[in-house]
């Protein structure tokens, strides 16, 4: 099992309030599991109103440790592994042209969206709390669209995020409709193995509702560990568990992506 996964572009680090340990640690324990590629995509900084303070992301102040971090760790580990320097963002448009603005002073190599709100954070809705309201799997569809068409986004992180409780039909419309544009551009979807690992204290996702649309559109996919600790890239029962999970519905996860 230990090589199955050789890549992983979902890695946090203790800036973003709510994971654990140094960068270096995510580095030395990913090269261990038998990780070939690692991207790490901590929680964006954001350009927020003035006076909002996130307790879940780095701060715009933060964001030169982070970038110097990771290009002293791309130099240090170059012959055991190829480390790429990302941020996983949620697409605000009010702000998004800020936060593209904002990251183009480093060395970015990708961007993943993980949309955790609905359309901003600051007075919005978590996604990942049931809800019936069809307006917000409505509006929740449509930044993920948005984001797909900026071309800034690798891939949609846990897009099965939505806790939607209402009818069957309804959820099926409007992930399908995600997934179709998803197809159309080529964005992969992720199999979050973070989402396994919670269950049952968080909603449990992947889902097999969504990825079984993900099966029949055809979507690209990949797993995403969601490390927010370095001990995740040795969890390999829960990256077992996503893969027989993608087996059973038909999907082959990719290996790598290009970047």
């Amino acid at each position: 099992m230990k090589n199955a996964l050789i890549s992983n572009y979902h890695t946090h680090t203790k800036r973003c309030h709510h994971a654990l340990g140094e960068d270096k640690e995510y580095v030395e324990e990913a090269i261990k599991a038998g990780i070939k590629y690692l991207g790490f995509s901590d929680h964006s900084p954001m350009p927020f109103r003035a006076g909002y303070v996130s307790g879940i992301r780095m701060s715009l102040k933060e964001a030169d440790a982070y970038f110097a971090s990771i290009e002293s760790l791309k130099k240090e580990y170059k012959k055991d592994i190829t480390i790429y320097a990302g941020v996983e963002a949620e697409y605000y448009p009010e702000i998004f042209h800020k936060l593209i603005d904002f990251l183009a002073d480093y060395p970015l190599d990708y961007m993943i969206c993980g949309q955790h709100f609905l359309n901003n954070e600051e007075d919005s809705y978590y996604m990942g709390s049931p809800f019936s309201n069809e307006k917000i799997l409505r509006g929740y569809v449509d930044n993920v669209k948005e984001a797909i068409d900026s071309g800034k986004y690798l891939y949609i992180a846990h897009p099965d995020l939505p806790q939607f409780v209402g009818a069957p039909e309804i959820y099926d419309k409007y992930m399908r409709e995600l997934c179709l544009h998803a197809k159309e551009r080529d964005i992969p979807l992720e199999l979050n193995v973070l989402g396994y690992v919670k269950r049952p204290s968080s909603p449990p996702y992947p889902t097999r509702r969504f990825f079984k649309i993900a099966k029949e559109t055809g979507n690209r996919t990949v797993v995403g560990i969601d490390a927010h600790s370095p001990a995740a890239f040795a969890d390999y029962n829960s990256q077992k568990a996503i893969f027989n999970f993608a087996d059973s519905l038909g999907i082959t996860p990719e290996p790598f992506l290009k970047i």
